[in-house]
């Protein structure tokens, strides 16, 4: 089916126009039983004030500002709205991005107005909290926000009967008698509806089309539609389960219809199966629908048998529709990452997608009592990562589920960090369930009928080997040990009980450490591992040909030849165990720094101190300079960041005159492009800034070191 060419959008429902003070007043009224602050259970002031109406005459869309004056007469709450006609806004056109912005994000107020009339699950204020909480945390401000508009029909046409349409359409014609009168019709359903339903749901799906268009045409990388109501149980011919029209369904078809973008991936991590989606694409070989949900043998909402593992597709479609149905309520991270790892990775990276869609439900979130599961928000942060490894990073977020406020927003924030391109948070060691390990096993032998990748002996139960198993990361950090001792015969520095828990056999010294007259201190992470496969696409490592890239031996090289005293930190700590205080590694490598230059440095003989932070490590690096200025000042010739990709510390200031010094006296690696650049002028009061044309970060140091050094050795030469 092609589509027409793209119309303008039509109000729907009415509004009074009055010219105040020369600026357009709209008064929009919708009946509901409690206030819009009851609704949103939020103080008036913390509720974002924007809200995009579509203006009858002139067919556009437009900003407006939201007061919260509520009038209760008649029980309708009364909005007051400020229309700025200057903006006008896109429909289905590209839209027009600065620069700077790689990722966007949808949202909007005009959502909220689909309000139940008693306490419900889906209420509005899921989506409020979720805007709060990213724009507190800074996160916005790195994303470019995509003016929503309306789906059209022949869009929801493209997944939906024209019957269903008008169901869903009819909703905003109903009399508030209607509604009561048909309560129980929709509450078989799982639904709710007022006078606002159909805007909501227009908006709600068309706003995803957005985000789904601008990173299919390549205007940003990523996107984060924050929507309500959700879509994915919403069938051709059904609205169920709090679902009017299927969001993320109709936005795939749009986007297959107006980009050269066919073959889409769809991942569905909401805690119920996402019955409507699969049923739209059940016969598609082009779009691969892989759902995580909580089964039950088919008791678990929606119910029935066509979220079982055996439900695999039909006709040309066979093998694109893949379930992992949890058996039972309780599921945690370590049977989600283990079912990531086993199934939906190698299956994702054999079908090759060029988009990633997620319906990203959070109802399986610790705390949300509809799910029953415990999922952290670092595993979604991690599930997320792996997934942005997909189709370039080109990556479609779309809220679906979570009926926990605090949790949902608190799991958002962790995906979209990961989706503006931090790094997912450390987690404690995980081990997948009984019945994860089970049910991931019967998923494999399924699903190696079709896929190739899947590798059903590594997914067989194992027993445990408890105590007798070593980590990757504690065996790399031995080998980096050794490689030190032989090459410049450092050795182990001692540390107080609490960090030589965590950090044993980490923080290493040469032998003249106390006596050099200048002194480099190293604050990294380990090498990185690289892992050749055993058959192509899979997830068992061939231990033949995986090796590890260790990008400071140029350094230690160049410490070696200058005759320099050296201090290496390793701010990876060992993992946690069932007695150890749980605290992240950020802050323990913080605590650790400080702990070396208050212990050994500032004890030594060394005049002249170089600092280096490498990745993770320039966080360590920045604190240490916050809390010992004066010694620093006193002690260090120069401080050297190679950041790679992450985001860059903030520049101290605790005083001018440390302020001055750090102007003068660092050395910042970025990649080209890096976000603290903008439009070719550094944003923040850091030093000299370079850039290079190397996005690894893992060879950056290597890249930078020959301009570092030359940065460093001037600044020990004495001025001519």
């Amino acid at each position: 089916m092609s589509l027409p060419a793209p119309q303008a959008n039509g109000v729907e429902g009415e509004a009074t126009t009055t010219l105040v003070n020369n600026v357009e007043t709209t008064q929009i009224t919708t009946v509901s039983t409690t206030t819009t602050a009851q609704i949103l259970d939020a103080n008036p002031d913390d509720i974002p004030g924007e809200l995009t109406i579509i203006n009858e005459n002139s067919a556009s869309e437009m900003d407006v500002d939201v007061s919260h004056e509520v009038h209760q007469e008649e029980q309708a709450a009364t909005f007051s709205i400020a229309v700025d006609n200057s903006f006008q806004r896109a429909s289905s056109l590209p839209v027009s991005l600065e620069p700077k912005y790689k990722f966007g994000y949808v949202y909007d107020d005009a959502m909220l107005l689909h309000s139940p009339q008693v306490d419900h699950p889906e209420m509005p204020a899921r989506i409020v909290q979720i805007f709060s909480k990213l724009r507190k945390d800074g996160v916005l401000k790195y994303m470019k926000r995509i003016p929503i508009r309306n789906v059209k029909k022949f869009e929801v046409l493209l997944v939906h009967s024209e019957d269903h349409w008008d169901k869903v359409d009819a909703i905003k014609h109903m009399t508030r008698e209607d509604i009561i009168l048909s309560t129980s019709y929709y509450e078989h359903l799982s639904l709710y509806v007022c006078e606002m339903t159909t805007k909501s749901a227009l908006l709600s799906c068309g706003g995803t089309i957005e985000a789904a268009l601008a990173v299919a045409r390549g205007e940003l990388s990523r996107t984060f539609a924050i929507v309500r109501p959700p879509g994915h149980h919403a069938e051709p011919e059904e609205h169920m389960g709090f679902c009017f029209l299927n969001n993320v369904a109709v936005a795939t078809r749009v986007v297959q219809q107006l980009t050269p973008i066919k073959r889409i991936l769809i991942l569905d991590w909401d805690v119920h199966h996402g019955n409507g989606t699969q049923r739209a694409f059940y016969d598609d070989p082009n779009v691969l629908y892989i759902s995580l949900h909580r089964f039950e043998g088919g008791t678990f909402y929606p119910c029935g048998p066509f979220g079982g593992l055996d439900q695999n597709g039909v006709d040309e479609g066979v093998g694109t529709s893949v379930n992992i149905p949890w058996p039972s309520a309780g599921m945690k991270d370590g049977d989600y990452i283990h079912a990531f790892t086993k199934i939906v990775m190698p299956i994702a990276m054999e079908f090759a997608p060029e988009l990633v869609m997620v319906s990203a439900g959070f109802d399986a979130a610790d705390g949300d009592d509809l799910g029953g599961c415990h999922v952290s928000p670092g595993c979604y942060a991690h599930m997320m990562h792996m997934l942005v490894s997909l189709a370039g990073g080109k990556c479609v977020v779309a809220l679906e589920g979570g009926y926990n406020v605090e949790a949902l927003s608190n799991s958002c924030l962790a995906v979209a960090r990961v989706l503006i391109g931090d790094s997912p948070p450390e987690m404690p060691p995980l081990v997948a369930s009984e019945d994860a390990t089970e049910t991931v096993w019967a998923v494999a032998m399924q699903q190696s009928k079709y896929w190739n990748t899947i590798d059903v002996k590594s997914c067989e139960p194992k027993e445990e080997y408890g105590d007798d198993v070593v980590s990757f990361p504690e065996l790399l950090k031995l080998h980096r040990q050794n490689y030190l001792f032989e090459t410049l015969k450092m050795v182990q520095v001692p540390l107080f009980p609490d960090l030589e828990e965590r950090f044993n056999s980490q923080v290493l010294c040469s032998e003249d450490v106390m006596d050099k007259e200048t002194l480099v201190l190293l604050v990294h992470q380990f090498g990185n591992l690289r892992v050749e496969l055993t058959g192509a696409m899979t997830c068992e490592p061939n231990q033949e040909l995986s090796y590890l890239i260790d990008s400071t031996r140029q350094l230690v090289s160049w410490v070696e030849s200058k005759g320099f005293s050296y201090v290496e930190v390793n701010t990876l700590p060992k993992p946690l165990n069932a007695n150890t205080p749980k605290r992240s590694w950020q802050e323990l490598g913080r605590e650790l720094v400080t702990y070396l230059w208050d212990n050994y440095i500032q004890l030594s003989r060394a005049k002249n101190v170089i600092v280096i932070g490498h990745g993770p490590g320039c966080a360590a690096v920045m604190e240490l300079l916050a809390k010992r200025t004066q010694n620093l000042l006193r002690h260090a010739k120069a401080v050297c960041m190679i950041v790679g990709d992450t985001e860059v510390p903030e520049a101290p200031s605790a005083s001018r005159e440390m302020r001055d010094w750090y102007m003068s006296n660092t050395f910042v690696a970025v990649p080209t492009g890096h976000r603290l650049i903008i439009e070719g002028r550094v944003k923040s009061k850091h030093g000299m800034v370079v850039q290079f044309d190397e996005p690894r970060p893992i060879k950056l140091l290597s890249r930078a070191l020959p301009s570092m050094a030359e940065f460093i050795e001037g600044k020990l030469s004495p001025p001519s």
